[in-house]
C-alpha cells in the first residue's frame, strides 16, 4: 500500500519515460553529425567533402585570402548591422507601445500584424519586396543597397519583437509606478528603470534579428540588385559550380561565430541576473 501511494504521488518527469533516452539521443545526432562532419572535412587536405585525404588548414587559409568572399562578408555584416539596430529600435518601441498601456480596441490586431511576418511564407514576402522595391526603382532610378537594408530591417522586426515583448510582460511595474509616485517624468522612467531591466530582451532581441539577417537566402536572392550578393548568396552560387572543403570552411566559421554570439548573451545575461 506504501508502494502504491508514492507511486502515485511520484511527480510526473517526462525522463522516466519509455524510450526517452534513445529518442533524445536519436535528435542529437541527427542535429549535430550534420555539422560535426562539416566541420571535419574543412580539415580535409584534399578537395574532396568525403573523402579523408589528411589534416590541413589550407581551406581556411583559401578562405581567408578569397577577395570575393571577404566583399560578401563584409557586405552581409554590414546589412545585418544596420538592419539589427533599426529593427530592433523598431521592435522596442512597438513592444512598448502594446505593453505598457492600458487596454484599447485593435490590441490583439495589432499584435496580429507585427507577427504576420512570421506566418506568411517567407517567398511571399520576398516577392511582395520584389514589386514594392520595383515601383520604387523605376520612380527614382536608385538602384543602390538601401533595399536590402530595408528588406532585412521589414522581415527582421518581428523577430526581435517577440523576445523584447515576453521580457516586458515577465517585468513587475512596482518600480516604474514607483518613479511616477516620485514625479520621474516618462522619459526618465524609461532610462532610469524600464531600459536597464528590459536590456537584457533587447539584447536577446537584437542577436536573433542579427542572425536571421546574416544567413537569409529568400528575401535577399530576390531583392539583391548585380553586384549586392551576401556571402549566403555567394556559398549558393559556389555549391552550384563545384563543392570543395572551402565551403565548409567557410560555413564552420559561421557556426563558430555563432557559437561565440550564444556564448556572450548566455554571460551577459547571467550577470545582468
Amino acid at each position: 500500500m506504501a508502494e502504491a501511494t508514492t507511486a502515485i504521488g511520484r511527480p510526473f518527469s517526462v525522463r522516466r519515460q519509455p524510450g526517452f533516452t534513445t529518442i533524445a539521443m536519436l535528435c542529437f545526432i541527427m542535429l549535430y553529425a550534420p555539422m560535426l562532419t562539416l566541420v571535419v572535412y574543412s580539415f580535409n587536405a584534399g578537395e574532396s567533402i568525403t573523402v579523408w585525404q589528411g589534416f590541413s588548414w589550407v581551406w581556411y587559409d583559401t578562405a581567408i585570402n578569397n577577395r570575393e568572399i571577404q566583399q560578401a562578408t563584409v557586405r552581409s555584416l554590414q546589412i545585418a548591422f544596420v538592419a539589427t539596430a533599426f529593427a530592433t529600435t523598431a521592435a522596442t518601441m512597438a513592444a512598448l507601445a502594446t505593453t505598457r498601456t492600458t487596454n484599447f480596441g485593435g490590441q490583439t490586431f495589432v499584435y496580429t500584424l507585427v507577427n504576420m511576418p512570421l506566418m506568411v511564407p517567407e517567398i511571399v514576402t520576398g516577392i511582395a519586396l520584389l514589386i514594392f522595391f520595383a515601383m520604387i526603382k523605376i520612380s527614382t532610378g536608385y538602384t543602390g543597397m538601401g533595399y536590402l537594408f530595408a528588406a532585412h530591417t521589414a522581415f527582421c522586426i518581428p523577430f526581435a519583437y517577440l523576445p523584447i515583448r515576453a521580457r516586458l510582460e515577465d517585468m513587475d511595474l512596482t518600480l516604474e509606478n514607483a518613479a511616477a509616485d516620485l514625479y520621474a517624468t516618462p522619459w526618465m522612467t524609461f532610462r532610469r528603470i524600464t531600459l536597464p531591466l528590459l536590456w537584457p530582451g533587447i539584447l536577446a532581441g537584437a542577436m536573433l534579428a542579427f542572425v536571421i539577417s546574416l544567413d537569409d537566402v529568400v528575401i535577399t536572392l530576390l531583392v539583391a540588385g548585380p553586384g549586392q550578393d551576401t556571402l549566403p548568396l555567394y556559398m549558393i552560387g559556389q555549391l552550384r559550380r563545384i563543392v570543395t572543403p572551402e565551403m565548409n570552411a567557410v560555413s564552420s566559421l559561421f557556426l563558430l561565430v555563432s557559437a561565440l554570439l550564444v556564448t556572450v548573451f548566455f554571460f551577459l545575461n547571467r550577470r545582468k541576473n
